[in-house]
């Protein structure tokens, strides 16, 4: 048998190698952009990603969450392009490539949770909308909120971040803490009411300016008529009338004795003796009832002068009120209002 020359043993060794290493280039290639699931339309998955997770974790984790078939390429991609990804949640999509995948992980297009906060909520109505959108859980949040060295470094006097979480509409990441949560609320509070004329920079005038403003929140339906709302109660303010609002009754109701919000009041519910109780305690209650919108701020901060003292619902469709100086009238109004509605 005739003996292979050395050349061609090395030829044959380098060929081998050369087919090996095309081949190994080739299926990694074939990886970068393979999907996991070649359904038409797969289900996405969120993704949590944790703060000092490792590249070749990530890519574990990324097959085992069925999200791409082999780690290597993942992993590959992840050090060859070199770039930092953001602890976080994100969707993907097991029909992705790894080449796609690991692109969106890097570029850090986090999944976010919408939220609307809607104006004249409560604090406990609030951490329930925060709950059942998964972001913080009503606990975590109403403890948060009544931390007093927080409350203290926003010049915050009262007991709770009432009144001052502003309502609009935010987007959470899943891994947030209820600290956060909070701050962001009361950084919008005060960024956005920077903007208000008369918006008092004293922290005792400022709280005092947002509980009214809270009670405004829950008295005017149509907008135009908040600096009138705020107008009426200012006036009483002023000659030492009592504010008897009916949205601090409810409150008593709701949120301290944790009733069903009423369809209305009754007399024995005016007669409650409690600091909320503005049928019963002149001045303002000791903290806000809501969480006010601009339109209520602003009309704390700048309530229409007027000689008005009374005010009734004259359309509950509409929302409009009726503006009276004094008792005649205001009962003059109601007898008006109930003829109107008896048809005559």
């Amino acid at each position: 048998m005739q003996a292979i020359p050395m050349k061609q043993k090395r030829f044959r060794l380098i060929m081998f190698v050369l087919a090996c290493i095309l081949l190994i280039a080739v299926g990694t290639v074939a990886g970068f952009y393979t999907p996991a699931s070649f359904d038409t339309n797969p289900a996405e998955q969120l993704f949590t990603i944790k703060r000092g997770t490792s590249a070749r974790v990530i890519a574990a984790d990324l097959k085992a969450a069925g999200l791409i078939r082999f780690e290597y390429p993942a992993y590959l991609y992840f050090r060859l392009v070199n770039k930092p990804i953001k602890a976080g949640t994100y969707k993907l999509s097991p029909a992705w490539s790894v080449h796609t995948l690991c692109a969106y992980l890097q570029a850090g297009k986090q999944e976010l949770i919408k939220v609307t906060v809607p104006e004249g909520l409560t604090l406990s109505k609030t951490a329930a909308i925060l709950e059942d959108r998964q972001v913080i859980a009503a606990d975590d949040f109403l403890a948060a909120a009544k931390n007093t060295a927080l409350l203290q470094s926003y010049g915050i006097p009262g007991s709770s971040a009432e009144g001052f979480l502003f309502p609009d509409t935010y987007f959470f990441s899943y891994d947030e803490t209820a600290a956060r949560v909070i701050t962001v609320m009361l950084d919008n509070f005060f960024s956005k009411t920077a903007g208000i004329p008369h918006f008092p920079d004293d922290p005792a005038q400022r709280y005092e300016t947002v509980i009214l403003a809270s009670i405004i929140e829950r008295e005017y339906r149509v907008p135009e008529e908040a600096v009138k709302i705020a107008g009426v109660f200012t006036n009483r303010l002023h000659i030492g009338m009592g504010l008897q609002s009916c949205a601090t009754v409810e409150y008593i109701l709701t949120e301290v004795q944790h009733k069903p919000h009423p369809e209305r009041l009754l007399n024995k519910d005016l007669e409650i003796d409690h600091p909320y109780n503005t049928y019963k305690w002149r001045g303002l209650p000791p903290g806000p009832i809501s969480n006010p919108g601009m339109t209520a701020l602003y009309a704390a901060c700048n309530p229409e002068k007027s000689s008005y003292l009374y005010f009734r619902l004259e359309d509950a469709e509409a929302g409009t009120h009726i503006f009276t100086k004094n008792l005649t009238e205001h009962a003059k109004a109601g007898s008006i209002i109930l003829k109107r509605a008896a048809g005559r």
